[in-house]
């Protein structure tokens, strides 16, 4: 660790600045789906103070997750990294591992933490002035305070649902908290303390993630709706609402708005029920499964902007050190781009978007893909076969056009291989020896 720190100090010196320098916010959410909020045409709750913030700013219209689940998205946000790089494809679970005998072909075997030389955000951050600090979901490595932990991947101040007397994925605490509000509560608690700033909160509440146990208040506004987890999951999203707009107004009580970046988006693609007209949800590289909602609201961000430009989670490490002033780390790959142009009106000069999810979770098979421009390309390690789909005029991705677009099919196998290839991704192959057909299909992975 001490090593890894010295060798950063040495590579990126400290930037002087002679204006302050900005606070970030970023607000992680836990499998909101596309459009499960208002600014992106939701109508399950009502979001007022989320879209308020959104339209403050510029909302990314075709914005990813950069891996279809919780971990590896994480830590494509913390890295700037895509998935390959640091061996984190899939939150581990007994449920998917690799040669259970539901899977026809071995899958890759994921880590479960960032690898001990790679510089996280906030190390970058934090040996640049910043004041770092974290309140929810990690999922790159156990313990609180040991090497995996925040504590010891550049973060100053740490808390999750555990540490505030929450059970695992419980909502209500014993004595009727509710975790999103003890939670914003944590992190505005840490935030007044580092006002003078300059600070990164990273902010990953478990909302909106099943199973839900809302306020029963809450819960009451939706009892015309018929199915019971829409209820439940209009409520929390209501809930969580109304938090950001608590952590929005003590960010103006404190007087840091208008020098705070608040980045919004979420892990992966959400539930299946709520995704038409996408298809497939969380756990799979179909579009249900990697869009998600998301915006930028700060200083020198025009109000009410909008974006069709796609963007993905492994962008935003690049924009908040651009933003910041920060150089890049010169020992580190960062695949993501700066937003910085989508900002100014510009395009981002990429050719291509890449995911590679080489595991079983779910009903979701191993595959791998790229979107160039309005195509997008699927390749099914099962199976060997690629789809192709033109998202211009097919979103919803229900008409394969391989067999009448050779040429385009060609193109972007070609640039996909050669990606996997550069970055060395663990390519799944070779009959699963435990395979029998007549295992039954193990439920979706629930992180």
């Amino acid at each position: 660790m001490m090593i890894r720190k010295f060798l950063f100090i040495l590579l990126v010196p400290l930037t002087l600045h002679a204006s302050p320098r900005p606070n970030f916010i970023f607000i992680l959410i836990d499998d909101m789906g596309w459009k499960d909020v208002g600014f992106a045409g939701s109508d399950l709750a009502p979001t007022p103070h989320i879209d308020a913030l959104a339209k403050k700013g510029l909302i990314f219209k075709q914005a990813y997750a950069s891996a279809p689940n919780c971990a590896p998205t994480r830590a494509c946000l913390m890295t700037g990294q895509y998935p390959p790089r640091t061996e984190i494809y899939t939150v581990l679970d007994d449920r998917h591992t690799p040669g259970s005998p539901q899977q026809k072909i071995m899958a890759a075997e994921s880590k479960s933490e960032l690898p001990s030389n790679t510089l996280t955000l906030a190390d970058i951050l934090k040996s640049n002035g910043y004041s770092t600090g974290m309140v929810g979901m990690w999922n790159l490595g156990r313990g609180k305070t040991g090497p995996a932990s925040p504590l010891g991947r550049g973060f100053q101040y740490f808390t999750e649902p555990k540490a505030l007397g929450f059970e695992k994925d419980a909502y209500l605490r014993n004595d009727g908290s509710e975790l999103t509000d003890v939670m914003t509560d944590a992190a505005i608690k840490w935030m007044a303390e580092h006002k003078d700033g300059p600070f990164f909160l990273y902010f990953a509440p478990h909302a909106v993630h099943a199973p839900f146990e809302p306020k029963a208040e809450l819960l009451a506004k939706y009892a015309d709706k018929k199915d019971r987890m829409a209820a439940e999951y209009s409520a929390t999203i209501e809930c969580l609402d109304q938090n950001i707009g608590k952590l929005y107004a003590e960010l103006e009580k404190l007087g840091l708005a208008k020098n705070t970046h608040i980045f919004f988006t979420s892990d992966n693609g959400g539930s299946r029920q709520f995704n038409a007209p996408l298809r497939d949800g969380k756990g799979s590289l179909y579009e249900g499964g990697i869009r998600v909602p998301a915006f930028w609201s700060g200083p020198g961000v025009k109000d009410g902007s909008a974006s069709e430009e796609p963007v993905s989670t492994v962008d935003f490490l690049p924009t908040l050190l651009d933003l910041a002033a920060i150089p890049s780390p010169t020992n580190q790959i960062v695949d993501g781009r700066s937003l910085l142009p989508l900002r100014d009106g510009k395009g981002l000069e990429r050719t291509n978007l890449f995911w590679h999810f080489p595991c079983y979770t779910g009903n979701a098979k191993p595959s791998s893909a790229v979107r160039q421009g309005n195509w997008k390309l699927i390749e099914f390690f099962e199976t060997g076969k690629p789809e192709l789909y033109d998202l211009s005029s097919d979103p919803s991705e229900s008409k394969d056009l391989v067999g009448t677009n050779t040429e385009k099919t060609n193109l972007l196998l070609k640039a996909l291989h050669e990606w996997q290839k550069e970055t060395r991704a663990t390519i799944p192959s070779g009959t699963n020896p435990n395979y029998d057909p007549n295992t039954k299909k193990r439920p979706r992975e629930d992180r």
